[in-house]
């Protein structure tokens, strides 16, 4: 979840190459590709990952804007990876990007509401700043991977935070005329009580002493963390059916923009999106779909972790980008925290 300063500088350049009258350096096919990627089949794979320098790098499979690729003619629409609360481009991805290109996506990922300023290896924080900024970045970065892969548009998937937030962008920067499919690992569309832990928070803000600690510790290092409440203004305005410059809603659920299409995945094992289907979508609005895994097979016990190394789940993304082509799910046995 961190800001992509090299990916800002590289698109720059390509525009004013192109605005040059320059010949821009031809993009890989990942469809000519036959390099194979391995898939780790758990979440644990993103310890070695976050190891690695800097938050800007991509995890396996994923192209950058320095050196893209584009879609194939079965897939034409590059799928833009977008992270969760606390993570990056490479650790939350190390299952589900190699495992898109492998089916023969172009993939991309970005970093998001990080301090690039910090020191190693809290530069590589991701989505701690305010959602209405970072959605921002994603607007920009989307644009980024438009011009370099020569697409008309994307498709998004997002775990967590990364399955909030691009619905600020969907909604109030323009996503919609430029994402085809968003896919929400355990997102946050209609707000978390954090088992709870929301109402503590309200309570905090009664008492002075209490809510003047808790904003400036949350202004310093967590923007985003309040936004998640259900109450919270940012959450409230994602769900309003009535604001002003918002792109069309569906009239049952402001956080339904028309003209995307919704895929979002929970589990009942969440231990931070409480309920757990906060992320659902009504199904009246016609393009929505919402799997719960448990219902689709009592063996999968992901958690909000799991879930975004769940070969379950994967194939449900593959279904989402495109089900034209959709394959049966099969039941397998995915454990919390390791997948």
């Amino acid at each position: 979840m961190r800001l992509r300063r090299t990916a800002l500088t590289a698109a720059a350049g390509l525009c004013a190459l192109a605005g040059a009258g320059v010949a821009i350096p031809a993009v890989s096919s990942v469809s000519a590709s036959v390099q194979k990627y391995p898939v780790p089949w758990t979440f644990a794979a993103a310890i070695p990952a976050g190891a690695q320098d800097g938050p800007d790098v991509p995890p396996p499979g994923a192209s950058t804007i320095a050196q893209p690729c584009t879609g194939s003619a079965a897939h034409p629409d590059p799928v833009v990876l977008v992270h969760g609360l606390g993570g990056d481009e490479n650790d939350n991805w190390q299952t589900i990007a190699p495992f898109l290109y492998d089916e023969g996506y172009c993939v991309y990922a970005l970093t998001y509401g990080n301090d690039a300023s910090a020191p190693s290896p809290f530069d590589k924080f991701g989505g701690l700043a305010d959602m209405s900024q970072t959605a921002k970045v994603l607007a920009s970065f989307v644009q980024q991977v438009l011009i370099a892969s020569h697409a008309s548009k994307v498709d998004i998937v997002g775990h967590s935070e990364g399955g909030t937030m691009p619905d600020w962008y969907l909604k109030f920067d323009g996503g919609v005329d430029y994402v085809d499919h968003f896919v929400a690992l355990s997102g946050v569309l209609h707000g978390t009580t954090f088992w709870g832990l929301g109402d503590l928070y309200a309570l905090s803000q009664a008492y002075p002493s209490y809510s003047s600690q808790f904003n400036q510790f949350e202004s310093r290092y967590c923007q985003s963390c309040e936004e998640f409440l259900p109450t919270s203004p940012w959450m409230e305005n994602l769900d309003s059916t009535a604001i002003t410059g918002a792109a069309p809603v569906c009239s049952a659920d402001g956080a339904d923009v028309l003209g995307v299409q919704y895929t979002s995945v929970a589990t009942n094992n969440d231990e931070l999106v409480r309920p757990p289907t906060s992320d659902f979508l009504n199904p009246a609005c016609g393009n929505t779909h919402n799997i719960l895994v448990q219902q689709q097979c009592l063996t999968d016990q992901a958690d909000h972790i799991s879930v975004a190394a769940d070969p379950m789940v994967a194939q449900d993304i593959l279904n989402a980008l495109d089900p034209a082509e959709a394959r049966p799910v099969h039941c397998v046995v995915v454990l919390p925290a390791v997948g």
